[in-house]
């Protein structure tokens, strides 16, 4: 289970260090690919092949459908956790997500969201803000 919220920096290669707390689950591998809202969605193998798997099954005559499939496994990279507890963001995937040099790495159970940290704040903020009708609409769902 992936939980809370870090700071961390590129180093001038694209590589970020992964939260000590993260590593242990990532050890075996992990897929990023484009995240929703302009970030980035991190998952381990498992989680990555499950969610997949549900996408794969969706019906291709639907636009939507297509075009979330492609925004998901078309952007997906597989990358891997080194000795040092660092991974590679491919270039693509931090342009998409305009992650310069500063990222948040916010855990979110069964996946790690990677974001610019100026994005983060604002989105954030927002969401602070608007807290109040999020929690009545999640309510009508039962949560």
């Amino acid at each position: 289970m992936f939980i809370g919220e870090y700071q961390h920096a590129l180093d001038d290669k694209g590589r970020l260090a992964v939260p000590v707390k993260f590593r242990a689950d990532l050890k075996s591998g992990a897929v990023v690919t484009k995240g929703l809202d302009n970030c980035l969605f991190l998952y381990t193998k498992k989680s990555w092949q499950e969610l997949a798997e549900r996408i794969a099954k969706l019906p291709v005559s639907r636009a939507n459908t297509r075009a979330f499939s492609r925004l998901m496994l078309a952007g997906a990279m597989d990358v891997d956790i080194d000795n040092q507890g660092r991974m590679l963001l491919p270039d693509y995937l931090r342009q998409y997500a305009s992650i310069k040099k500063q990222v948040v790495v916010a855990g979110l159970y069964n996946r790690i969201e990677l974001w610019d940290s100026t994005r983060w704040s604002t989105y954030k903020r927002g969401t602070e803000k608007s807290s109040g009708d999020i929690a009545e609409a999640l309510g009508e769902l039962g949560v």
